[in-house]
Protein backbone atom coordinates (compact mmCIF):
# COMPACT_ATOMS: atom_id res chain seq x y z
CA UNK A 1 0.00 0.00 0.00
CA UNK A 2 1.11 3.17 -0.97
CA UNK A 3 2.85 5.14 2.59
CA UNK A 4 -0.15 8.11 2.16
CA UNK A 5 -2.61 6.41 0.95
CA UNK A 6 -6.02 8.16 1.95
CA UNK A 7 -4.45 11.35 3.88
CA UNK A 8 -5.63 14.69 3.16
CA UNK A 9 -2.16 17.38 2.80
CA UNK A 10 -1.97 21.16 2.78
CA UNK A 11 0.82 22.29 1.56
CA UNK A 12 2.49 25.53 1.16
CA UNK A 13 4.50 27.15 -1.83
CA UNK A 14 3.82 23.42 -4.14
CA UNK A 15 4.20 25.26 -7.53
CA UNK A 16 8.07 24.98 -7.49
CA UNK A 17 11.13 23.88 -5.92
CA UNK A 18 11.28 21.53 -2.75
CA UNK A 19 7.39 21.84 -2.39
CA UNK A 20 6.33 21.06 -5.96
CA UNK A 21 9.18 17.99 -5.56
CA UNK A 22 6.78 17.00 -2.14
CA UNK A 23 3.95 17.78 -4.18
CA UNK A 24 4.40 14.95 -6.41
CA UNK A 25 5.98 12.55 -4.08
CA UNK A 26 2.98 12.57 -2.41
CA UNK A 27 0.41 12.29 -5.29
CA UNK A 28 2.42 9.43 -5.94
CA UNK A 29 2.03 8.06 -2.51
CA UNK A 30 -1.49 7.99 -2.37
CA UNK A 31 -2.21 11.93 -1.02
CA UNK A 32 -4.81 14.53 -1.94
CA UNK A 33 -3.46 17.76 -1.91
CA UNK A 34 -4.57 21.55 -1.32
CA UNK A 35 -1.50 23.89 -2.34
CA UNK A 36 -1.42 27.56 -1.30
CA UNK A 37 1.09 29.28 -3.53
CA UNK A 38 1.37 32.86 -5.43
CA UNK A 39 2.13 31.53 -8.68
CA UNK A 40 -0.81 31.12 -10.48
CA UNK A 41 0.79 29.98 -13.76
CA UNK A 42 2.58 27.05 -11.11
CA UNK A 43 -0.59 26.38 -9.83
CA UNK A 44 -2.57 25.79 -13.33
CA UNK A 45 0.35 23.74 -14.33
CA UNK A 46 0.02 21.44 -10.51
CA UNK A 47 -3.62 21.13 -11.74
CA UNK A 48 -2.69 20.07 -15.31
CA UNK A 49 -0.85 17.30 -13.84
CA UNK A 50 -2.47 15.73 -11.08
CA UNK A 51 -6.07 16.63 -11.56
CA UNK A 52 -8.42 15.55 -8.95
CA UNK A 53 -5.72 15.05 -6.66
CA UNK A 54 -4.68 18.31 -6.62
CA UNK A 55 -6.77 21.74 -5.17
CA UNK A 56 -5.22 24.76 -6.04
CA UNK A 57 -5.75 28.00 -4.47
CA UNK A 58 -3.81 31.70 -4.73
CA UNK A 59 -3.07 33.24 -2.13
CA UNK A 60 -0.35 34.80 0.23
CA UNK A 61 1.07 32.86 3.57
CA UNK A 62 1.29 36.67 4.95
CA UNK A 63 -2.31 36.62 5.22
CA UNK A 64 -4.42 34.48 7.89
CA UNK A 65 -7.87 34.03 5.66
CA UNK A 66 -5.37 33.31 2.71
CA UNK A 67 -4.11 29.73 5.25
CA UNK A 68 -8.38 29.51 6.56
CA UNK A 69 -9.49 29.24 3.29
CA UNK A 70 -7.30 26.86 2.09
CA UNK A 71 -7.91 24.38 5.23
CA UNK A 72 -11.83 24.78 4.57
CA UNK A 73 -11.38 24.41 0.77
CA UNK A 74 -9.07 20.76 1.88
CA UNK A 75 -12.11 20.01 3.74
CA UNK A 76 -14.42 20.57 1.58
CA UNK A 77 -12.96 18.65 -1.19
CA UNK A 78 -11.47 16.20 0.60
CA UNK A 79 -13.47 15.80 4.22
CA UNK A 80 -10.44 15.86 5.92
CA UNK A 81 -6.94 17.45 6.80
CA UNK A 82 -4.07 15.14 8.32
CA UNK A 83 -1.21 16.59 7.30
CA UNK A 84 -0.08 20.38 7.25
CA UNK A 85 3.54 21.20 5.42
CA UNK A 86 4.53 25.01 6.09
CA UNK A 87 6.89 25.43 2.97
CA UNK A 88 6.73 28.90 1.08
CA UNK A 89 9.93 30.98 1.79
CA UNK A 90 12.00 33.57 0.83
CA UNK A 91 15.80 34.31 0.55
CA UNK A 92 17.79 36.99 1.47
CA UNK A 93 20.69 36.11 -0.89
CA UNK A 94 23.33 36.32 1.17
CA UNK A 95 23.00 39.87 1.85
CA UNK A 96 25.85 41.28 3.99
CA UNK A 97 24.90 43.09 7.27
CA UNK A 98 27.64 45.87 7.40
CA UNK A 99 26.48 46.99 3.84
CA UNK A 100 22.93 47.10 3.69
CA UNK A 101 21.41 50.73 4.20
CA UNK A 102 19.46 51.04 7.73
CA UNK A 103 16.20 51.39 5.30
CA UNK A 104 17.03 48.30 3.35
CA UNK A 105 17.51 46.35 6.24
CA UNK A 106 14.10 47.39 8.21
CA UNK A 107 12.34 46.44 4.93
CA UNK A 108 13.80 43.28 4.47
CA UNK A 109 13.21 42.06 8.13
CA UNK A 110 9.67 42.93 7.60
CA UNK A 111 9.09 41.29 4.24
CA UNK A 112 11.21 38.05 5.28
CA UNK A 113 10.12 37.45 8.54
CA UNK A 114 6.49 38.12 7.58
CA UNK A 115 6.91 34.91 4.86
CA UNK A 116 9.28 32.97 6.49
CA UNK A 117 7.49 33.28 10.12
CA UNK A 118 4.54 34.68 10.38
CA UNK A 119 3.67 32.83 7.45
CA UNK A 120 4.46 29.24 9.35
CA UNK A 121 2.01 31.15 12.23
CA UNK A 122 -0.51 31.60 10.01
CA UNK A 123 -0.89 28.00 8.89
CA UNK A 124 -0.15 26.24 12.05
CA UNK A 125 -3.35 27.87 13.44
CA UNK A 126 -5.64 27.51 10.70
CA UNK A 127 -4.61 23.82 10.33
CA UNK A 128 -4.81 22.78 13.88
CA UNK A 129 -8.15 21.99 14.81
CA UNK A 130 -8.81 19.78 11.61
CA UNK A 131 -5.55 18.62 12.46
CA UNK A 132 -6.56 17.66 15.81
CA UNK A 133 -9.86 15.68 14.82
CA UNK A 134 -7.54 13.47 12.69
CA UNK A 135 -4.62 13.09 15.21
CA UNK A 136 -2.64 14.76 11.97
CA UNK A 137 0.95 16.53 11.87
CA UNK A 138 2.85 19.32 11.16
CA UNK A 139 6.19 19.67 8.94
CA UNK A 140 7.81 22.22 8.42
CA UNK A 141 10.64 23.25 5.80
CA UNK A 142 13.87 24.50 7.56
CA UNK A 143 17.30 24.59 6.58
CA UNK A 144 20.83 24.43 7.61
CA UNK A 145 20.78 27.79 8.25
CA UNK A 146 19.00 27.28 11.48
CA UNK A 147 22.14 25.69 12.76
CA UNK A 148 24.62 26.96 11.37
CA UNK A 149 26.58 30.50 10.34
CA UNK A 150 26.71 30.93 6.25
CA UNK A 151 23.84 29.43 5.28
CA UNK A 152 22.47 32.58 3.83
CA UNK A 153 22.56 36.54 5.54
CA UNK A 154 21.60 37.28 8.71
CA UNK A 155 17.41 37.64 8.02
CA UNK A 156 17.81 34.44 6.27
CA UNK A 157 19.02 32.76 9.08
CA UNK A 158 17.71 34.40 11.91
CA UNK A 159 14.15 33.60 10.21
CA UNK A 160 15.36 29.88 10.21
CA UNK A 161 16.41 29.61 13.89
CA UNK A 162 12.68 31.23 14.68
CA UNK A 163 10.95 28.42 12.49
CA UNK A 164 12.82 25.73 15.03
CA UNK A 165 11.72 27.36 17.82
CA UNK A 166 7.91 27.60 16.78
CA UNK A 167 8.46 23.89 15.58
CA UNK A 168 9.63 22.57 19.36
CA UNK A 169 7.32 24.91 20.86
CA UNK A 170 4.07 23.99 18.79
CA UNK A 171 5.07 19.73 19.04
CA UNK A 172 5.45 20.58 23.30
CA UNK A 173 2.28 22.29 23.15
CA UNK A 174 -0.09 20.14 20.71
CA UNK A 175 1.08 16.23 22.22
CA UNK A 176 -0.30 14.04 22.44
CA UNK A 177 -3.19 15.53 19.70
CA UNK A 178 -0.66 16.27 16.80
CA UNK A 179 2.93 15.39 15.87
CA UNK A 180 4.99 18.85 14.50
CA UNK A 181 8.60 18.03 13.07
CA UNK A 182 10.75 19.82 10.22
CA UNK A 183 12.68 19.13 7.36
CA UNK A 184 16.41 20.91 7.17
CA UNK A 185 17.84 21.16 3.38
CA UNK A 186 21.23 21.72 2.82
CA UNK A 187 22.06 23.77 -0.26
CA UNK A 188 19.72 22.93 -3.01
CA UNK A 189 19.45 23.98 -6.51
CA UNK A 190 16.22 25.78 -6.56
CA UNK A 191 15.13 29.38 -7.20
CA UNK A 192 14.92 30.65 -3.65
CA UNK A 193 13.64 34.08 -4.65
CA UNK A 194 15.59 37.17 -3.19
CA UNK A 195 13.55 39.75 -1.87
CA UNK A 196 13.34 43.19 -3.36
CA UNK A 197 14.84 45.64 -0.63
CA UNK A 198 17.93 43.07 -0.74
CA UNK A 199 18.72 43.08 -4.59
CA UNK A 200 20.92 45.84 -4.65
CA UNK A 201 23.34 44.22 -2.22
CA UNK A 202 23.67 40.88 -3.69
CA UNK A 203 25.80 39.49 -5.98
CA UNK A 204 24.28 37.41 -8.79
CA UNK A 205 25.99 33.94 -9.12
CA UNK A 206 25.66 31.33 -12.50
CA UNK A 207 24.26 27.90 -11.38
CA UNK A 208 27.75 26.32 -12.08
CA UNK A 209 29.72 28.38 -9.70
CA UNK A 210 26.40 27.76 -6.91
CA UNK A 211 26.84 23.83 -7.35
CA UNK A 212 30.72 23.90 -7.00
CA UNK A 213 30.11 25.98 -3.93
CA UNK A 214 27.45 23.39 -2.26
CA UNK A 215 29.68 20.93 -3.33
CA UNK A 216 32.59 21.79 -1.76
CA UNK A 217 30.14 22.80 1.86
CA UNK A 218 28.88 19.29 2.76
CA UNK A 219 31.21 15.61 3.06
CA UNK A 220 29.22 14.08 0.31
CA UNK A 221 30.11 16.32 -2.16
CA UNK A 222 26.63 16.33 -3.38
CA UNK A 223 24.54 19.84 -4.89
CA UNK A 224 20.96 18.64 -3.81
CA UNK A 225 18.41 18.40 -6.51
CA UNK A 226 14.27 19.32 -4.29
CA UNK A 227 13.68 15.89 -5.56
CA UNK A 228 16.68 14.72 -2.57
CA UNK A 229 14.83 15.64 0.27
CA UNK A 230 10.98 13.98 -0.43
CA UNK A 231 12.23 11.01 1.30
CA UNK A 232 12.05 12.89 4.73
CA UNK A 233 8.92 14.44 4.20
CA UNK A 234 7.37 11.32 2.98
CA UNK A 235 8.40 9.67 6.49
CA UNK A 236 7.41 12.42 8.76
CA UNK A 237 3.64 12.67 7.01
CA UNK A 238 3.64 8.85 7.46
CA UNK A 239 1.82 6.78 10.05
CA UNK A 240 5.41 5.26 10.21
CA UNK A 241 5.90 8.51 12.02
CA UNK A 242 4.05 8.06 14.82
CA UNK A 243 6.49 8.18 17.82
CA UNK A 244 8.15 11.22 16.03
CA UNK A 245 7.46 14.67 17.27
CA UNK A 246 9.51 17.65 17.99
CA UNK A 247 12.47 16.41 15.24
CA UNK A 248 14.03 17.85 13.09
CA UNK A 249 15.67 15.69 9.70
CA UNK A 250 19.05 17.24 8.51
CA UNK A 251 18.98 16.55 4.45
CA UNK A 252 21.76 18.21 3.87
CA UNK A 253 25.05 16.32 2.98
CA UNK A 254 26.15 15.53 5.93
CA UNK A 255 26.90 19.03 7.13
CA UNK A 256 27.09 18.20 10.95
CA UNK A 257 30.34 16.12 10.39
CA UNK A 258 32.19 18.34 8.25
CA UNK A 259 35.15 18.22 10.92
CA UNK A 260 37.95 20.33 11.08
CA UNK A 261 39.46 20.06 7.75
Amino acid sequence: MAQLSGKSVYLTGGASGIGKAVTEAFVKEGAVLTVLDKSIAGLNQLKQQFGDSVQCIEGDVTNYQAHADAVRLAVEAYGKLDVFVANAGVFDGFAKFQTVTPEAMSNAYDILFDINVKGYFNGAKASVEELKKTGGNMIFTVSGAGFYPDGGGVWYTASKHAQIGLMRQLAFELAPDIRVNAVAPGGTLTALNVISPLQPFVKTVDNETKEKSIKSRNPLRIAMSSEDHVGAYLLLASDNARAITGEIISSDGGLSVRGLG
